[in-house]
């Protein structure tokens, strides 16, 4: 890691805990067999570029942000430059287990909602020399994390996930910080602060966990500053953080402005005692029948 390259932290945003950017993949090159049939090659040519191509099409330049989940775990994202809509690649490279995850994201997709995100995954393994890829095992959707509250420190900013299913989450923010108002104001507005998550098992105590602000953005809409967002979380449970980035868009004097960005945080579980906390786990989802 260069210790040169941090993400700027303005007035305690999501990015102040952000670890510096890593470049250990530059030079690196990999081949991924993914499960659908479209397998990809990744050419890291330095901190910043890397080129990637489908099977069968020349390869493109992106410029890509890396931070790291573990020693071997690797978040790397990108936005395509040629895609006629915003589009996000993001992969988890697990280079211990020779394995790999997708998430892929395009803003724009909707015929009503022009910000909304709809996320797809795709899971897969890293081709090498001296070993043949079978079709298992797999990184995959996990429950390993229902029935647990989690508080998330950013710096600037504390959230506590509430991890009540194995497809949404709740989010509140701590009352006793005076930022927090501002947001559980904003989330007074909707049913719930339901959203749609995926939980994917990346190794014993390694999670990549996905939301996308999909019910804030179909009922609030531009009345907020972050439209529909997409948030991947690489969730380190044997040390206690998380590294990430989100994809989305952010309203600034009505001009919507593109987000891709990386982020950080430290976690602690809770064992809540809070009436208010346990309802969060246990109050139907207004979303879903």
């Amino acid at each position: 890691m260069d210790m040169r390259v941090m993400n700027a932290f303005q007035g305690g945003a999501i990015d102040q805990y952000a670890p510096p950017l890593c470049f250990e993949l530059a030079g690196k090159q990999f081949c991924l067999i993914m499960d659908d049939g479209y397998d990809f090659d990744l050419h890291f040519i330095d901190g910043h570029t890397l080129t990637w191509s489908r099977e069968g099409s020349e390869p493109k330049k992106e410029q890509y942000l890396c931070a790291k989940g573990d020693n071997t775990t690797y978040l790397v994202s990108y936005e395509l430059a040629e895609a006629k809509k915003r589009t996000n690649y993001t992969w988890v490279l697990d280079l211990e287990n020779g394995l790999v995850t997708r998430v892929y994201a395009v803003i724009g997709k909707h015929p009503r909602f022009e910000y909304l995100i709809t996320p797809a995954y795709e899971f897969g393994a890293i081709k090498t020399e001296d070993a043949e890829v079978g079709v298992y095992p797999r990184h995959g959707f996990t429950d390993d994390l229902t029935g647990n509250f989690v508080q998330w420190n950013y710096g600037g900013m504390e959230t506590v996930h509430v991890y009540y299913c194995s497809n949404f989450y709740r989010i509140t923010y701590p009352p006793e910080r005076a930022a927090s108002r501002v947001f559980n104001e904003a989330l007074a507005k909707l049913p719930s602060s339901d959203e749609p998550t995926a939980y994917i098992k990346i190794k014993e105590g390694l999670y990549l966990f996905s939301l996308t602000e999909s019910n804030m953005e179909k009922i609030v809409g531009g009345a907020t500053r972050f439209r529909s967002n997409t948030m991947a979380f690489l969730q380190n449970y044997k040390r206690m953080y998380l590294v990430g980035r989100t994809f989305g868009t952010t309203m600034a004097e009505g001009q919507a402005t593109p987000l891709h960005k990386t982020f950080g945080a430290f976690g602690k579980i809770l064992q809540p005692t809070e009436e208010y906390l346990l309802q969060l786990m246990t109050d139907p989802n207004p979303f879903s029948v």
